[in-house]
């Protein structure tokens, strides 16, 4: 696994290995043209077993810019992720917690009742739509812009909701974007929500896609994109990974983000 992140370009320099323990799997099972089952294998992994002391080396010398969480480690353990986000919050990085909830690993409840307390460190929150519910408290209004503003109003910076085929949409502060202020797009309403189409590709795989529209959107950050940016860059992303077979395989590099818009047959000589 190290030696496929490092020739991915991935610093490895903080990480560290269970010699006891195997690395976390889950298979992906195609059962119908469009649905596919994830069987996890994750019990007892090197994950479930990490200290939370393990994450302080990567906090030891700079602050991360970002720190990504994902709501399928703190399945396999809370205390790890959960003390990354002090660390975070301590030294003032900006935290993005991508909800990915899994109910095969465990159940709404078991999440909300972890979700609901991270949310006062969280900075973005990116969410699918029937996801957003598992952040709020019980009896919490169910339309999706409704629940957006409420964690708007809990602390969160943006909320940004993933709609698979119809694209996403990000919910910011009206009043700290002015309009003078915010790039013209034409799906920018007036009450600070964005909402940018998918890209339009021959779907081959859907595995991966929620991961690759989160890379994007931080990735986009990272250059110093606005909302707009990262939209776009997030759904062209997970345009890649849909189009391609594997989870992360077809994931582009900056130098490709433009050949989604190529014309069919195209060849790069």
């Amino acid at each position: 696994m190290f030696r496929t992140l490092r020739a991915e370009g991935v610093d490895i320099s903080a990480a560290s290995s269970d010699p006891d323990a195997p690395t976390g799997l889950i298979l992906s099972d195609p059962r119908l043209p469009d649905m596919t089952r994830g069987h996890y294998y994750r019990a007892g992994s090197a994950e479930s077993r990490m200290a939370p002391n393990v994450l302080d080396r990567a906090f030891a010398t700079t602050a991360p810019q970002v720190l990504h969480l994902v709501g399928i480690t703190p399945a396999q353990g809370r205390a790890p992720p959960t003390h990354a986000l002090h660390l975070a919050h301590e030294r003032r990085t900006r935290v993005c917690l991508d909800v990915n909830h899994r109910s095969r690993l465990w159940t709404a409840d078991q999440a909300s009742a972890v979700l609901r307390d991270w949310i006062p460190y969280v900075d973005i929150l990116i969410s699918s739509a029937d996801e957003l519910s598992l952040c709020l408290p019980p009896g919490s209004p169910t339309h999706i812009t409704t629940q957006a503003r409420q964690l708007l109003a809990a602390g969160v910076t943006e909320v940004v909701v993933k709609l698979g085929p119809g694209g996403a949409t990000s919910y910011t502060h009206p009043e700290r974007h002015p309009a003078n202020q915010r790039p013209c797009h034409p799906h920018h309403a007036a009450d600070g929500s964005l909402h940018q189409p998918a890209v339009p590709v021959q779907a081959v795989d859907p595995v991966g896609a929620g991961d690759a529209f989160a890379a994007g959107c931080l990735s986009a950050l990272l250059d110093g994109e606005g909302v707009v940016g990262r939209l776009e860059r997030g759904v062209t992303i997970g345009a890649f990974a849909v189009a391609s077979p594997g989870d992360w395989e077809g994931a582009p590099t900056r130098a490709e983000l433009h050949l989604l818009g190529a014309p069919p047959g195209t060849v790069v000589r």
